[in-house]
């Protein structure tokens, strides 16, 4: 199974031009994915630089045929008052997960957002899919955490943390469905797990740090460029071509972390260093 995450900057380069279709080109010649994980994708947000289509998860859905789209929304705004007569789309700004897997159930987990009057910020998400994987069930969880904010991004990497904990707890205790028809469904869920995206934490940073502690009652989790990679220090994954708006210089701060039961799975994990298709690098990732 090859999977890529990505922040993508809803298409822009780092020349600050936007282009979806290109992005995906692009991460279409980098690696053949059975799944894509990306961040900063939007709908109704023309007035961001370079200015993104009016709905880019129905554009990711366009170029992407034989692949399931699933968004997870954080920010969600109406359109600003000026605009409301021109029939805009709400302001919407999240996360997409794309796959050619078969797809089981997908949750959408909305991040703790505790007050930070210091710091500006939004609303936070995290898009859990369950795919029936070659190698067997496992979930895939992408998602973006605050920038701005420490005191929010160690509040997200909690809840992350327990949303695993609650899904190891439904893996050893599952419920039987209600029934065949229902949304009562069979409570199971496979406590094996691929958590990655935009954490917005330099690598050894307090957050970082924190999502690699045990859990109890759950396998925690590891950093897959670092189990394929001991010794070594990962490359930057944000600022390296991106001068202005990375203008104290470069960040390691976009991770793919799998629950240790997957370590035995790990094939291959790479942070791709050329690709200018947005202000972050790419990181791809290889399960047997």
């Amino acid at each position: 199974m090859r999977l890529m995450n990505w922040n993508v900057q809803w298409g822009r380069n780092a020349a600050g031009e936007v282009d979806l279709a290109r992005t995906l080109a692009e991460a279409r010649r980098l690696v053949d994915f059975d799944v894509l994980c990306l961040q900063e994708v939007t709908r109704g947000f023309g007035a961001l630089p370079g200015h993104p289509g009016d709905d880019q998860f129905a554009e990711l859905a366009a170029a992407l045929p034989g692949f399931s789209v699933f968004e997870a929304i954080g920010a969600d705004l109406p359109p600003p008052a000026s605009s409301k007569a021109a029939g805009l789309h709400r302001r919407q700004f999240g996360n997409a997960l794309a796959t050619r897997l078969p797809v089981e159930r997908v949750t959408r987990h909305a991040l703790p957002w505790p007050a930070d009057p210091a710091a500006p910020s939004m609303q936070r998400a995290a898009l859990e899919v369950m795919l029936q994987a070659p190698g067997g069930p496992l979930r895939v969880l992408v998602t973006h955490l605050e920038f701005y904010s420490l005191t929010q991004r160690l509040a997200q990497v909690d809840a992350l943390r327990r949303l695993q904990q609650e899904a190891a707890g439904h893996a050893a205790h599952p419920a039987q469905a209600e029934n065949a028809e229902g949304p009562f469904t069979d409570t199971s869920r496979p406590a094996s797990a691929i958590v990655c995206g935009d954490f917005n934490s330099a690598f050894g940073s307090e957050a970082y740090q924190r999502m690699l502690e045990p859990l109890p009652g759950s396998p925690a989790f590891i950093d897959t460029w670092i189990t394929l990679h001991p010794g070594e220090t990962p490359p930057p994954t944000a600022g390296v071509y991106d001068k202005v708006q990375w203008s104290s210089g470069p960040l390691t701060c976009d991770f793919v972390f799998v629950t240790e039961d997957l370590r035995g799975r790990l094939r291959r994990c790479e942070i791709d260093g050329m690709t200018q298709a947005s202000d972050h690098q790419p990181i791809l990732l290889e399960l047997d």
